[in-house]
């Protein structure tokens, strides 16, 4: 999974062209990575599950 991709889920949630996304075990350090460069990653959360999955989504409102 590239960058680019990441970045593209990531405008999805912003734009609420998606609701939420799913991220595996796999998945999450490159997710995490793109998350973390980002201006407006105080607005996105990360639900943690059962077996190292992630369910981002995107709130109007930053976290503190």
């Amino acid at each position: 999974m590239n960058e680019e991709f990441i970045t593209e889920i990531f405008n999805k949630l912003r734009d609420k062209e998606l609701n939420e996304y799913r991220v595996s075990k796999d998945q999450f350090l490159a997710f995490r990575k793109v998350l973390v460069e980002r201006s407006d990653f105080k607005h996105f959360r990360g639900i943690a599950l059962h077996g190292g999955e992630v369910i981002y989504t995107y709130q109007d409102e930053a976290r503190s």
